[in-house]
């Protein structure tokens, strides 16, 4: 596969029912914060995986860039799109770290019947979701969702 159409991000239950909870309130752009420089440069879509207990594709977004760059500046400049309440809780989830990334996406979708790890699995081909995330490419996107 060399075509790099989705890209699926693991997600905390926690952060994925904030994040929810903002785009309903009308957060349209928001950012997903990962630890170092990690995560897709292009895509169209993200997928969000939900991790354990649930193990399930619950809602994709539209990417729109990637910004990998000091944990402080990023906050000052983007901490509103996050999921974090506060600098403090920002901070504490870098765990120490210095660098981020930050990936934008806008138009947040939560699916009505999200797909459970045993379809994802058959469809992309792994047993197992990587942690740092997984490109596919549009026709496994497609079967998806």
């Amino acid at each position: 596969m060399s075509e790099k159409y989705a890209y699926i991000l693991l997600s905390d239950e926690k952060w994925w029912l904030r994040r929810i909870s903002r785009n309903r309130a009308g957060q349209t752009l928001q950012s997903f914060v990962r630890r170092g420089a990690v995560g897709p440069k292009e895509a169209k879509l993200v997928l969000f995986y939900i991790k354990h207990p649930r193990r399930e594709i619950q809602g994709s977004g539209e990417f729109l860039e990637r910004i990998v760059g000091d944990a402080e500046k990023l906050w000052a400049a983007l901490g509103h799109e996050t999921v974090f309440d506060s600098y403090e809780e920002y901070m504490d989830f870098m765990n120490g770290r210095t660098r981020a990334t930050f990936i934008r996406f806008r138009n947040l979708q939560e699916f009505s019947s999200p797909i459970p790890v045993k379809v994802v699995s058959q469809i992309i081909g792994v047993n197992r979701m990587p942690r740092g995330g997984k490109f596919i490419s549009r026709e496994m996107a497609n079967a998806l969702i």
